[in-house]
């Protein structure tokens, strides 16, 4: 029988570790948010969250995931312990801040999955990256995973309530609403196109 993770040797570090890994992407996003804001007096940042997953979580997606209940296991297999959300004010933003980011010599990207332009099925929409990051410790460097979710103010907007009404209500979720939460989807991405193209046509007045 598999340990839970907190009964586990080494896990306070390596809890740590993503803790420590959310600390360094989450100042390397603010301050490329200030230093573009100063360079042209904008900033494209509306917020930033963050999370560290629960032990609970991660023991029950490596159980879903058919694998070891294990900080070896939980290391290799899940990319989502230590997450970010960036919520930035339009489109284009988004795909800016992502390329601000992965620009940088000591960040590796490992995988991008763009929702924005391939939607999924229920009209959820974001810029997922799965990035690595060297996190210095007293005993040397460990590169980290960290899943950075980039998106819009209105996609976030959508997100948020359609999870909160799908998963939160603790109600079975009939086809006709499934259809009206991708409609809703839909109008948040006009709002969204709507929104950058005023936002191009006033900078082209500058």
């Amino acid at each position: 029988m598999n340990l839970h993770l907190q009964e586990q040797e080494g896990f306070e570090a390596f809890r740590h570790a993503y803790r420590a890994a959310i600390k360094e992407v989450r100042t390397k996003i603010e301050i490329l948010s200030e230093d573009f804001a100063v360079r042209h007096d904008y900033n494209p940042i509306h917020h930033i969250e963050s999370r560290l997953k629960t032990t609970e979580s991660i023991e029950e997606k490596l159980m879903r995931l058919d694998k070891e209940i294990s900080i070896a296991s939980a290391k290799e297999n899940l990319f989502d312990i230590a997450g970010i959300r960036v919520v930035c004010n339009f489109i284009d933003d988004v795909y800016a801040v992502a390329d601000m980011l992965t620009s940088q010599s000591d960040v590796r990207l490992l995988t991008e999955k763009d929702y924005i332009k391939n939607p999924k099925p229920n009209g959820y929409r974001s810029l997922h990256l799965v990035i690595a990051v060297p996190v210095y410790f007293l005993d040397g460097c460990e590169e980290v995973f960290v899943e950075v979710q980039l998106r819009t103010v209105a996609m976030d907007f959508w997100a948020s309530l359609e999870h909160q009404l799908r998963y939160k209500q603790n109600k079975d979720i009939s086809s006709r609403v499934d259809i009206e939460l991708k409609a809703c989807a839909e109008v948040s991405a006009t709002l969204d196109r709507r929104m950058q193209k005023i936002f191009d046509d006033l900078n082209k007045m500058d």
